[in-house]
């Protein structure tokens, strides 16, 4: 196989499932319904990236590699060889990585990041493919692996190519991937099995920053030819996402959150906070009811985002603010100011903010150390007194819900 080889018709194509270790052929297309596509090599607008080839720098590192793009046949040629590191008596790395704004893949979270490849060195068992996301710094964190401060958020895991001359789609789940790993042999250093801290974030997936393809930490000749880098959204009924209650150890809430909940506040179904917590808690869930993320709010000046824009949503002269579970009525504003003056104290914060007169005095409670709860239980945020005098900081996703009596208790599927 070599880089000049003729392109193949997809009825060619087959795909290979590396969880179950099962090949099967496939007539379609090599994009599939579900899919959305990260990177292809065929010039086309949003997908294409420069790849750039890096060989391994350390300590004398002797392992070599180039990286080209076969025009005529639309994919990337990775190529090269990886040997030991004189120093280290060790096998070193090479790879190929491209910067950019990639796709969206935050529907693909519970699917798999697939490759459409193939290789005349199927024998090779270094292979990996990583990618960048939620990191300042997607390059420090690609050559650290979590190893030292502030370099978590590159995503490793290993892949292998079964022999043959057709374009196969390897299939790497997400829970496959860690952000923890050796940068001495790419080997995960916790799995995301181990701690689910360490795994790719439905949060984390809309903001891919950097792809990589590596040879690493195995000694030998490496060949890769690239057709395509997308992600596929879950095919079985996992992909329909029913918005689940924290585990009963960690609930606070006195029942689900509400379905519906104004502002666009339910269109926000992942937990978008920088702790641990199940899946499948949509972002008021985890927020209101998960003891686990007490000490975090959701995020900074989410009022503002643009399918939020709580401004545009509120009420002519007063607004009031409903709890997110049980529709108990805990704040109204603006009250005893202008609506410019309310607008203006939650600005400076970020986070809406209200003054005693705004306070539903029956149904908001303090504890000792400033959390900020309702009559139904519900973590609604922090008392944070300023120089204006007493002053309760909100989280939006957990004052939006609907009026007792209208509230709608049923459970709501997302795609």
């Amino acid at each position: 196989l070599t880089p000049s080889s003729s392109p193949l018709s997809v009825d060619s194509l087959v795909v290979f499932r590396m969880r179950a270790a099962v090949t099967f052929a496939v007539g379609a297309a090599s994009a599939t319904a579900s899919g959305i596509d990260l990177a292809t090599f065929d010039g086309k607008a949003g997908t294409t990236f420069k790849f750039v080839e890096l060989n391994d720098p350390v300590m004398g590192g002797k392992s070599t590699g180039t990286w080209q793009v076969d025009a005529a046949g639309n994919f990337g040629v990775f190529d090269g060889e990886v040997v030991n590191v004189p120093s280290l008596r060790a096998p070193g790395f090479i790879k190929a990585a491209a910067d950019g704004q990639f796709a969206d893949a935050s529907a693909a979270f519970g699917g798999d990041l697939v490759l459409e490849v193939r290789s005349s060195t199927p024998d090779y068992t270094g292979f990996r493919a990583a990618f960048a996301a939620g990191t300042m710094s997607p390059s420090y964190a690609c050559a650290a692996g979590g190893s030292i401060p502030l370099s978590r958020g590159c995503f490793k895991a290993k892949f292998s190519v079964p022999a043959g001359q057709v374009f196969v789609q390897i299939r790497i789940p997400f829970s496959d991937f860690s952000d923890k790993w050796s940068p001495a042999t790419g080997e995960q250093s916790t799995t995301c099995e181990q701690d689910k801290s360490v795994c790719p974030t439905a949060s984390s997936l809309k903001g891919i920053k950097r792809i990589e393809l590596w040879a690493e930490g195995v000694a030998g000749k490496a060949h890769l030819e690239v057709r395509s880098i997308s992600v596929e959204v879950p095919s079985t009924p996992a992909a329909l996402r029913v918005a689940e209650r924290p585990p009963a150890e960690f609930g606070t809430c006195k029942g689900p959150v509400q379905d519906g909940l104004r502002f666009g506040l339910s269109g926000r179904t992942t937990p978008d906070i920088p702790v641990p917590v199940d899946e499948n808690e949509t972002l008021a869930e985890a927020v209101c009811c998960d003891s686990r993320t007490k000490v975090y709010a959701e995020p900074q000046f989410l009022y503002q985002a643009p399918d939020i824009s709580l401004y545009s949503k509120l009420e002519a002269g007063v607004t009031t603010f409903y709890d997110s579970v049980c529709g108990v009525p805990l704040f109204r504003a603006p009250m005893n100011r202008t609506l410019a003056e309310f607008k203006a104290d939650t600005d400076e914060h970020g986070w809406p903010s209200f003054r005693p007169a705004e306070v539903v005095k029956e149904h908001v409670t303090e504890d000792k150390d400033g959390f900020v709860y309702s009559s139904c239980g519900t973590h609604l945020g922090s008392y944070l007194p300023d120089e204006k005098g007493p002053r309760w900081c909100i989280d939006l996703s957990c004052v939006a819900g609907n009026p007792k009596a209208d509230a709608s208790k049923l459970r709501v599927y997302y795609m």
